[in-house]
């Protein structure tokens, strides 16, 4: 149908890529690999573009919604440090806290934008 709205249609072309990219990391990604808080921060940055595309989408919602880039600073910030642990010799143990907060921070911050959106399709209703 021509009317179709195309704000839609590239929402779902968005969805298909995260979809593809999400399929690439599972497929190549051995079974082992899982186990690593590194995957699990690839898996969590990857929700998080997700629901950044949701709110880039919904641009109604987007100037209602003050964004947590300052928490999404620091999600990359402490991701980049457990990606290049080696490299800076840090322990396991800071390797493991490092990931976990950074899939904290991504977390946090896909939560708020997540309510946001709920607040927003609730009052529109």
């Amino acid at each position: 149908m021509p009317d179709a709205n195309p704000s839609r249609r590239w929402t779902v072309i968005a969805s298909g890529l995260l979809i593809s990219v999400m399929a690439l990391v599972v497929i190549y990604t051995s079974r082992g690999a899982f186990f690593s808080p590194i995957t699990l921060v690839v898996v969590a940055a990857i929700g998080l573009v997700a629901v950044l595309l949701q709110l880039r989408f919904r641009r109604d919602v987007a100037q209602k919604v003050q964004l947590t880039l300052w928490l999404n600073a620091v999600g990359v910030l402490v991701a980049l440090v457990a990606l290049f642990a080696d490299l800076l010799r840090l322990s396991w143990l800071i390797f493991q806290a490092t990931a976990l907060i950074a899939v904290g921070c991504f977390s946090v911050s896909s939560v708020i934008i997540l309510e946001a959106l709920r607040r927003h399709r609730i009052a529109s209703q």
